[in-house]
C-alpha cells in the first residue's frame, strides 16, 4: 500500500554498475520520461477518474490534463479537485471540447463549489508543455479525439511532437452496428486524426482488450474495499463515491483508461502488433491493407495489471 505522502514514479530504480555479471539493461525507452498530457472525459465512467489519480501518483512528468465532452466546464473543475487531492496542484487543467447537450456525468457535488473554472486555452496550455522539452510529448487519450483534432486544425506543429496512446476503436466491437464509444462520440475527429498521425504510428488500446471483466472495479473488488477502509486518503473517498453513483446504473467499471495509461508508461503487460486499419463513415474500425498503420493492442496480462493499478490508487 502506498501512503498518502508517497508517490510511486516510474523509472526511479538504478542499475547495478558493479564489475562482472551481466551487462546493464538498456533501461526504459527515452519517451517514458517525456512530458505527459492526459485528455479525458472524466466525470462519466469512473475509469477516467481512477486513471487520473494513478497518473498523478506515478507519473512525475504529468504536465497537463485536458477535458473533453465537457459539461459547462464542470469536468475540468472536478479534475482540478481530484489532482489537488492527489498532491498535484501544479498540474494545469484545461476545459476542452463540448460535444453533446446531455453527457454522462456522475460527479455533481463531489467537489467543492469554490473550485474555480479552469482555463479553456487548449492551444496555449499544450504549447507550454511542448515548449518545456526539445523532444516528444506523450499524449494519452482517454476520451474522444476532439481536442487532438482541434489542435491539428489550429497548431499542427504541436501535434507533430506527440507520441499518441489512445483508448478507443475496435476491430470487432461487441455491437457491430456502431463504433466504439470514444470513436462514435466524434467520428469527424477520428477521420481527421488517423491520417494526421500516420507517420508517428499511434498506439490504440482497443475495446476488445479493455472490455474484460478481469479489469472490473465494483464493491467487492480489493481496490474498492481499500478505498472504503478507515484512514484512506481523501481522493479515495471521491473515487468510491463516483463508483457508487456509476453502479446505481451499471454493474461495475472496467478500467479501460488505466490500462491505456499503463501502456503509455511502457508497462510491458499489454501486447501490440503493427496493423493497417481504416474507419467507415460511422468511425467503425476494420483491418485494411490500404489503411493507416497503427500499433494495435491484442492482449493484456489482466492479473498483473490489477496489481499495477492497486499499487497506484490505494
Amino acid at each position: 500500500m502506498v501512503g498518502t505522502d508517497e508517490i510511486l514514479f516510474e523509472g526511479e530504480k538504478g542499475f547495478d554498475d558493479s564489475i562482472g555479471g551481466p551487462p546493464p539493461s538498456l533501461g526504459p525507452h527515452p519517451v517514458a520520461f517525456a512530458p505527459m498530457i492526459v485528455d479525458t472525459d472524466a466525470g462519466g465512467d469512473p475509469d477516467d477518474s481512477v486513471a487520473i489519480v494513478a497518473a498523478a501518483r506515478s507519473v512525475p512528468e504529468l504536465g497537463l490534463v485536458l477535458t473533453s465532452d465537457e459539461y459547462g466546464g464542470e469536468r475540468a473543475r472536478f479534475v482540478r479537485h481530484l489532482l489537488d487531492l492527489a498532491g498535484r496542484p501544479e498540474v494545469p487543467v484545461v476545459a476542452g471540447a463540448e460535444l453533446q447537450d446531455d453527457p454522462l456525468y456522475f460527479v455533481d457535488g463531489l467537489f467543492p463549489q469554490d473550485v474555480p473554472k479552469q482555463s479553456d486555452d487548449l492551444a496555449g496550455a499544450v504549447e507550454a508543455v511542448c515548449g518545456s522539452t526539445p523532444g516528444p510529448v506523450r499524449w494519452v487519450g482517454m476520451g474522444p479525439l476532439s481536442n487532438l483534432a482541434a489542435l491539428q486544425e489550429a497548431r499542427p506543429e504541436l501535434v507533430a511532437k506527440m507520441v499518441v496512446t489512445q483508448m478507443g476503436g475496435a476491430v470487432n466491437y461487441r455491437d457491430p452496428s456502431r463504433a466504439e464509444h470514444n470513436f462514435r462520440m466524434d467520428p469527424a475527429a477520428v477521420h481527421r486524426m488517423l491520417p494526421a498521425l500516420e507517420l508517428s504510428v499511434p498506439t490504440f488500446v482497443v475495446s476488445e482488450v479493455t472490455f474484460n471483466p478481469a479489469m472490473e472495479l465494483g464493491r467487492g473488488s480489493a481496490i474498492y474495499q481499500k478505498w472504503a477502509a478507515p484512514g484512506s486518503p481523501p481522493w479515495a473517498s471521491v473515487l468510491r463515491a463516483h463508483l457508487d453513483r456509476w453502479m446505481d446504473r451499471y454493474p461495475a467499471s472496467m478500467q479501460h483508461d488505466s490500462l491505456t495509461l499503463a501502456a503509455a508508461t511502457f508497462w510491458p503487460g499489454v501486447r501490440f502488433v503493427r496493423e493497417r486499419v481504416a474507419v467507415d463513415s460511422a468511425a467503425r474500425m476494420k483491418v485494411d491493407a490500404e489503411g493507416i498503420e497503427i500499433a494495435l493492442s491484442i492482449s493484456a496480462d489482466y492479473a498483473s495489471f490489477m496489481e499495477w493499478l492497486e499499487a497506484r490508487v490505494t
